[in-house]
């Protein structure tokens, strides 16, 4: 372990991101040189300092923006006939 590595929180304060968020580009092989380190509290990531020279973080992790609970329920609702019935009730398939 180098005085220049740094650890998980150090490198999320840099970047402006969560801890969460560095290890999971930790996980994704997106910062190069990232290392673990059994300690008497547990396991620590390391990050040499290198690794963030020219590192541009993804755009957004996580999941991709879903439908709104609204357009959601629209899209599945059923067709409805002019009187107001469902086309199951009307006895069509």
């Amino acid at each position: 372990m180098s005085k220049s590595d740094l650890t998980t929180s150090q490198v999320a304060e840099r970047m402006n991101v969560s801890v969460h968020a560095v290890r999971f580009w930790i996980k994704r092989g997106l910062l190069r040189g990232a290392y673990e380190v059994q300690e008497s509290r547990g396991s620590v990531w390391m990050i040499p300092e290198g690794a963030l020279k020219g590192f541009e973080p993804p755009k957004k992790t996580g999941r991709p923006p879903g439908k709104s609970a609204a357009a959601n329920k629209a899209a599945t609702a059923k067709p409805m006939s002019s009187n107001g019935t469902s086309a199951k009730k009307r006895g069509k398939k």
